[in-house]
Formats: structure tokens, sequence, C-alpha cells
């Protein structure tokens, strides 16, 4: 039998077995999400937009207007222009967005105007910041006559859209012929240019008058637009009355079916397929109860995990934020709520991407009211 001889090596056969390689320290757990208070001590924050170096413009509906650098140093606009506004209801300073061809310059507010104590009509300005980020004056009056009596369902979503176009949601001012009368700018989707011009591919672009805006119709009060990320598709969202909020693709000349007459009856359908069999079906709808929808944002960035591309849509009644899958045909296949953001901020006015993939949300409870911070986070399976 043989035997290894000293000094000799071992054949593989007898090899005394390797040592086993250390063990690779354990990864740090995932940070768990946490939401950020911003800003606080606000009075109704209607709206949020984001310059490209990540500062942040944010209306207040009594006309105040900020800037919060990325540095966190928040500044209150000197606007003296803002003492028209009418601050009623639902009225007031709301919807805000800036324009994305300029560095540090332009932005767009829709608002309500009154004079000597009474409302006048909701319209556009174009507003012009000052470099020292201090002060900001009107430059431009870019469209005027959307309805207002009240206060009530006074709209107003402003943004940009493909083709540097300007998309504004409005109400319909709680009268009932509004919606369905091209002739009125309530209850619409409509669309401009950043001028104040009439797109030329716009559905009513060769009718006379302020039809010429009008891209969609039989709106009740529409509060959310958002572009969904890598398409020309513009998603509006609607409170409904005491039922039926709604989510909406939004189609050139399309009637979305509510039609509250006689009088201002709001007992009729969101979206009356009966009186308009043509009219355009919601993508998604809140059912027998209202969550009292309002802002919408597309959620961006593979940090969102599955939410990835998903629409974020702002409750005020239903005091938090719901998320809504689409497949590739836009149609909703999921919808779920935001734990962190559930039943714990108050009403949720508007919800906003930002730097990063963020999502920002702004409360309207009328004291103490915040712009608050969600990083992105992978949801559960």
């Amino acid at each position: 039998m043989a035997t290894a001889l000293a000094g000799t090596t071992q054949s593989p056969a007898h090899a005394a077995p390797a040592a086993a390689p250390a063990a690779a320290p354990a990864a740090a757990p995932a940070a768990a999400p946490v939401v950020q208070t911003v800003v606080s001590g606000l009075s109704y924050p209607w709206d949020v937009a984001f310059f490209k170096n990540g500062d942040m413009l944010m209306t207040e509906r009594r006309g105040t207007m900020s800037l919060r650098t990325a540095a966190g140093t928040r500044s209150v606009l000197n606007a003296p222009e803002q003492y028209d506004v009418f601050n009623a209801s639902e009225a007031g300073a709301m919807g805000i967005d800036i324009d994305p061809t300029t560095v540090h310059t332009y932005f767009y507010t829709c608002q309500s105007k009154q004079s000597a104590g009474q409302a006048v009509d909701v319209r556009v300005y174009r507003w012009r910041l000052a470099a020292d980020n201090r002060s900001a004056v009107r430059d431009r009056t870019v469209l005027t006559g959307l309805p207002i009596t009240s206060g009530r369902h006074a709209g107003c979503r402003v943004r940009f859209t493909p083709g540097w176009r300007i998309t504004l949601g409005t109400g319909d001012a709680a009268v009932g012929t509004n919606p369905q009368s091209r002739a009125s700018l309530g209850g619409k989707t409509l669309r401009i240019d950043p001028l104040g011009g009439i797109p030329s591919d716009n559905p009513y672009a060769g009718w006379v008058g302020p039809s010429r805006t009008v891209y969609s119709y039989g709106h009740r009060n529409v509060q959310g637009l958002a572009v969904r990320p890598g398409t020309t598709q513009v998603w509006s969202q609607e409170q409904g009355t005491y039922r039926d909020d709604e989510t909406n693709l939004v189609t050139p000349a399309g009637n979305y079916g509510y039609d509250p007459v006689p009088g201002y009856n709001e007992q009729v359908p969101m979206t009356d397929l009966v009186t308009f069999p043509q009219a355009v079906p919601a993508r998604w709808s809140s059912g027998p109860t209202t969550v009292a929808t309002s802002g919408i944002t597309f959620l961006q960035g593979s940090a969102w995990g599955r939410w990835n591309g998903a629409l974020a849509v702002a409750e005020l009644k239903g005091q938090g934020v719901r998320v809504l899958t689409l497949n590739a045909a836009g149609q909703v296949t999921r919808q779920e709520q935001i734990p962190l953001l559930d039943n714990t901020f108050g009403r949720i006015r508007t919800v906003q991407s930002g730097p990063g993939g963020a999502l920002y949300a702004t409360t309207s409870n009328g004291t103490n009211d915040k712009v608050l911070r969600l990083a992105p986070y992978a949801p559960p399976a």
C-alpha cells in the first residue's frame, strides 16, 4: 500500500479541505420611509412647482406666493399685484406651473380676480421672478373670462403639456349650463400657448370666440392635470358630487358627460351615458361615495418599484393619497393608499413629483398647513 513520503505533496484526492470564505457582512437594512415636513405654518397651500435647480414655488389660496430654495431657505414673494385675488369659498390663488423653456424666470398662475370686493373672473397670469428670488411681477395677462360666482367650483389647475402648450382644468362655477356649453370656459379643459394664443390643432380652433380654447368639455370641476411620462397623454382629475370622483384620459373634443340641469342639479350622473351615448367614460371612479379627489401626478423613478409610472391622486375628504397602477392601455389594474399619508395629515390638496422623484403633497386644513415630502420607496408586492 503506497504511502505519502515525508516532505512530498499529497495528491488532490487526499488534499485537506480549503478554508471556507469569510462571510460577507450583512447588508444594512433599508431605511424606513418617512414623511418630511418641508414647509409649515401655511394657509391652504394650493399648488407647488419646481425650477430645474430644485427651487420650489408655491401658492396659498389667500394670494401669497413663496419660493423655497433647494437649500431650504423660504421667502414670501413681494408681489403687490396680488391684492386683487378673490379669496372666497374655493377660489383664490390656485394652480401654478413653470415655463420649462426658461431657466429661472417665468411662471404662470391661475387665480380668481376681484374688484371692489366682487368676483370678476378666473384668469391666467404670467409672472417674472426677480433675480434675488424675493419678488415677482405680472408681465402678461394670458387668459381671462373663466367663470366665477361665489367661488364654488373655481377650478383651476395649470400645467405645461407637450408642444409647449398650457392646459387648464376649470370648474363649472356651479352654473348648470356651463359644462355642456362650448361658449363657456367653465367645466372644461382648455389649451392655449404660453402667450395666450390658440394652437392650430385645438379641436375648435376655427370657431369664433372663447370656444377656440376648449379642448374637452362636460366636466364638473377639474382639480388635477398631469402628463403621463413617455407619452403625450394628459390625464385629469375631477371631484364628484356625492359620488363618482373621476380620473380621466383627456381626448380632444371629448364630452365627459356632466350636464347638471335644470338649475344646478347635482343628482345627475358625473358621466351621463344615457343622455350622451358618446360621452368619454372615466378610467377610474370612486363609485357610490366621494373622497373629494384633487391634484394628481405620476410617480417617476425605479426607486418606486412597482409604483414607478403609477398615478398618485390627492384626496381631500379621503385624507390621503391613492395610487392607481395603469397598464400600457391606460386601464387601472390596481388601486391602493400610500400608508404613510393615509389619515395622518388631514386633507391633501395637491401632489406633485419633485426632484429625485420625491412626492410632494400639500395639506388643506386651514390651520398650520404644510408641504410634505415623501422620498421614493418600493411598496410591498
